[in-house]
């Protein structure tokens, strides 16, 4: 299945000059457009909260990039359906690009691949690439799997119109990769950012393709309709196809297609040479990442900043990611007396936030905050086999563990845990729970100024192990605030308070086994 092409050596410093020709002095040139980039420090235009919010903006600008645009340039869609429906719509719609980066796309999605496959037949124009990742997209292979589905599009219309990549991390290679099972190595690195580009509009989620995530997965989903935006995430995008295995399919092999490494792939493969990989992959990625030091050029003032944050660890050395060192800026600014009293709501389908995050949730001194996790009855891995059925038990205990400190500190008045549950997973009407996420609002504010969404956990493997894409929006746009504190709160509508007596109950306590397990999983470098 795997090619062994022995490629000549490319480096990655000349690759980044071909593909990224925007580039100059290692920055993004586009960015500096007037409608695109207000000066770098300038406070949001209009409220009073204009102060406090530049206060978290001057931070942030030393850490990314950042695009100024009007908010009604932000939807916000509700539900699954809205989610497929959109997806959907906008591909039917496509005029010139399609790229589409996601954890898997579900093996039976035939409906998705028939409205890319007819958008490719009315728009000859049209091009079209996915990348997704190699372990979880291979799972099944031989049989029918995530790779064997894509592989028949460029059957179909050719690789010059349709493109597929598998990013394999090269966290798992040598014996490791030989001796762990299938599924179980997934937790050794992934490809996990969603990217859904089409043309000059981008869905920023944490929702795969596959159908749980179109009917009954709850998660979020703000699309951003700039081509500024869309064009940097491209960027990203391409670079990590040229770090990806190359998918072509082949009626010789059982699973129906073949991975190679192309000639114009950043060098060496990740298999190949796990540490020349990463050496390679820092040098391209690197300017991506950083935040420019340019002038921009002046333009009018726009009321909404978004910054893209990137976790990348895996593949940069040193490691310049931005999403975890903006996480920590922002809620240690909330721990300062200028925003102490804000409010803030944190979720996540698997409750697993790292010791830092943990204890500047804690220390952010908050008049009310609430922490929303799946339930037990909620969680994607509810009645799986193996370790991995062990999982929501996992999250259960980890959760205690956090409702545990939050008395410890004396903060039981303020910061709320909930479980989010409707009906239970795998029955039916039964739903599981998939959003991430955090919003804030200022002192005196009924609605939040900021929110991140996108495809992190805030966990060990979002911030060690995985790849991960988001989007920081920070406003002063009164109607964006009021949407935004509308998901907040609608997003807490099927989830109740639990306290420490829940978790004392037979049917929540956690077993000695599930604690060996998640010991075992980290002892030998993977995490949930």
């Amino acid at each position: 299945m795997l090619s062994r092409r022995a490629p000549t050596c490319l480096r990655a410093s000349i690759l980044a000059r071909q593909c990224g020709r925007h580039y100059r002095y290692g920055r993004p040139q586009r960015r500096l457009s007037s409608s695109a980039y207000a000066s770098i420090g300038t406070p949001l235009m209009g409220q009073s909260s204009a102060a406090p919010l530049a206060s978290i903006t001057s931070e942030l600008d030393k850490l990314s990039p950042r695009f100024d645009i009007s908010a009604d340039n932000i939807e916000i869609l509700r539900s699954p359906s809205d989610f497929y429906q959109t997806l959907k719509t906008k591909i039917s719609n496509a005029q010139r690009r399609i790229y589409l980066s996601t954890l898997y796309v579900g093996k039976t999605e035939h409906e998705l691949i028939e409205t890319i496959r007819d958008a490719l037949k009315e728009n000859p124009d049209l091009k079209v690439s996915l990348l997704t990742d190699a372990l979880r997209g291979t799972r099944e292979a031989p049989d029918p799997s995530c790779a064997s589905l894509l592989a028949s599009l460029i059957k179909d219309f050719g690789p010059e119109r349709v493109e597929v990549r598998l990013y394999h991390t090269p966290n798992l290679t040598g014996v490791r990769k030989a001796v762990l099972p299938k599924r179980i190595n997934e937790g050794w690195g992934l490809q996990h950012m969603k990217l859904y580009g089409i043309d000059d509009e981008i869905v920023m989620s944490g929702a795969n393709l596959s159908n749980d995530y179109f009917t009954n997965r709850q998660d979020r989903y703000h699309v951003f309709k700039s081509k500024d935006i869309t064009d940097y995430f491209h960027e990203v995008y391409r670079m990590t196809c040229n770090l990806s295995y190359r998918v072509l399919p082949s009626e010789q092999e059982k699973s129906g297609f073949t991975m190679d490494w192309p000639e114009q792939n950043i060098q060496p493969a990740p298999l190949q040479d796990p540490k020349g990989y990463i050496a390679s992959a820092s040098e391209a990625l690197r300017p991506l990442v950083a935040a420019s030091s340019s002038t921009p050029m002046s333009g009018k003032a726009k009321d909404t900043h978004v910054y893209p944050l990137l976790q990348l660890t895996p593949l940069l050395k040193p490691d310049t990611s931005t999403e975890l060192p903006a996480v920590t800026a922002i809620l240690r600014k909330l721990g300062t007396p200028e925003l102490a009293g804000s409010k803030w709501t944190f979720t996540a389908g698997y409750f697993n936030m790292t010791p830092e995050v943990r204890q500047l949730l804690l220390h952010s001194q908050p008049s009310s905050a609430t922490v929303v996790a799946a339930s037990p009855w909620a969680n994607g891995f509810y009645g799986s086999k193996g370790i991995s059925g062990m999982l929501p038990a996992a999250y259960t205990y980890l959760s205690r563990q956090f409702l545990d400190a939050v008395s410890s500190a004396g903060l039981r008045d303020r910061i709320a845990v909930k479980e989010w549950r409707r009906g239970t997973v795998n029955t039916p009407g039964g739903w599981t729970y998939h959003a991430k996420g955090i919003w804030i609002t200022l002192p005196d504010q009924r609605d939040p100024s900021i929110s991140l969404v996108g495809s992190s956990n805030y966990t060990k493997r979002s911030y060690s192990l995985d790849l991960e894409a988001n989007t920081l929006v920070v406003t002063t746009n009164p109607d964006l605030q009021r949407r935004l504190g509308e998901e907040e709160r609608w997003l807490q509508d099927h989830a109740t308070q639990v306290t420490r007596d829940d978790y004392a109950r037979t049917e929540r306590r956690v077993g000695l086994h599930v604690r060996i397990a998640m010991w075992i999983v980290t002892l030998v470098g993977g995490a949930l």
